[in-house]
């Protein structure tokens, strides 16, 4: 019988009742009653109305799609890599959409053909689904901090798989390029394959010289100052849940080496692993346009401008959080206590220990409300 952790935010429960109870009339109406709920990063902004325009126009859809998705798809995806994450030399049959990105870390250990015996390495403090993803396949979950981490390596302890995430769930820290650089040069010499993880690479919040020619995202792990120009043994994943508000529509991609595209698509194809029609043409429609992006990037910042010095008034501390849509704070104390600190002002957030034990002195704090509600946490908190 396979063995997986226990779902974690069902661990959330009496929290969550003890926020939903909060009421405190002198902060006023809205503010002063009912649960924020900071717990989860799921986009609450109105989908584009160009992404429903193209969903809806695609409607009529009564073949099966392509696994492999169209060519303008594979095309707009290659073409979004350019403009966006410096990535001139991205060859689309090295692009496959996927059903959500979380639907492709939990299943790429599988899609590989890997199984019990092989390791599959991730950040000690991450998304729970890389853990997740090693367990269904049969393989061995190895949590490290970086690559001295791995010790010395034999055949058996050597990662077939290593996972990067940047910019980071929860903490919101970036790699820069020489260290993603350092990185791909160390798996090439060893035959690892690199998959690095980037969903909110669009959501970066760290300074910019005004004449920079940096691309406007956080550094891709297939940008050529850091893979070389060749793509080889590398992959990206990436999803428009964040940057489009269409978490609902399971859009996502994966990119990279051709000859791992190829293999993954194989068994996809056997599996029925495919991203429906209409959901196609709304990422072509997506990844067209920037202006959308920029708008809801801006929606966040002003969140986050009014929660973050909100958060830090209250005793907490704001690590990395460089980019993403989290604060990643600490009050120097275990997690479930910061936890139920926050329950008592009505306020729901995500305790560390989620993301593995490293984690467990932090929390993390969704900007993912409305401007009514995060107004509504930042004076409770103040």
């Amino acid at each position: 019988m396979l063995t997986l952790p226990d779902f974690p935010w069902d661990s959330l429960a009496a929290a969550k009742e003890r926020a939903r109870a909060f009421s405190d009339p002198s902060l006023g109406e809205g503010a002063g009653t009912g649960l924020v709920d900071l717990s989860v990063g799921t986009p609450v902004d109105p989908t584009p109305s160009l992404v429903r325009q193209a969903l809806a126009e695609a409607a009529d859809a009564p073949g099966y799609p392509q696994t492999y998705g169209t060519a303008d798809l594979r095309e707009a995806v290659a073409a979004w890599f350019a403009r966006r994450r410096g990535v001139p030399d991205l060859d689309p049959a090295g692009v496959l959409p996927t059903i959500g990105s979380k639907e492709l870390v939990a299943w790429l250990p599988t899609l590989m053909g890997l199984g019990p015996g092989d390791v599959v390495a991730f950040p000690r403090v991450a998304y729970p689904t890389y853990d997740v993803g090693a367990r269904l396949a049969g393989a061995v979950p190895m949590a490290v901090d970086g690559l001295t981490a791995l010790g010395p390596l034999t055949p058996a302890t050597t990662p077939k798989l290593l996972w990067l995430n940047t910019p980071g769930n929860p903490t919101g820290q970036v790699l820069g390029v020489e260290h993603l650089a350092k990185v791909v040069a160390w798996a090439r010499q060893h035959g690892v394959v690199v998959a690095s993880d980037e969903c909110y690479a669009e959501l970066d919040w760290r300074e910019r010289d005004p004449g920079s020619t940096e691309p406007p995202t956080t550094p891709s792990v297939l940008d050529p100052r850091v893979c070389g120009g060749s793509h080889e043994g590398v992959l990206a994943v990436y999803s428009l849940s964040k940057q489009s508000n269409l978490a609902g529509y399971r859009a996502a991609v994966v990119a990279g080496d051709p000859a791992l595209v190829a293999r993954l698509l194989e068994v996809r194809k056997h599996a029925g692993m495919i991203v429906p029609w209409p959901v196609q043409r709304a990422l072509v429609a997506a990844l067209g346009d920037s202006r959308h992006v920029e708008e809801q990037k801006a929606r966040y910042a002003a969140r986050r401008a009014l929660l973050r010095p909100a958060v830090e008034g209250f005793g907490l501390r704001v690590e990395h959080s460089e980019a993403g849509l989290y604060l990643w704070a600490t009050a120097d104390e275990d997690s479930r206590a910061t936890l139920d600190r926050l329950a008592a002002r009505g306020i729901l957030v995500a305790p560390g220990d989620f993301y593995g034990a490293a984690g467990r002195r932090h929390v993390r704090i969704a900007l993912t409300a409305t401007d009514e509600r995060v107004a509504a946490a930042a004076r409770r908190l103040t």
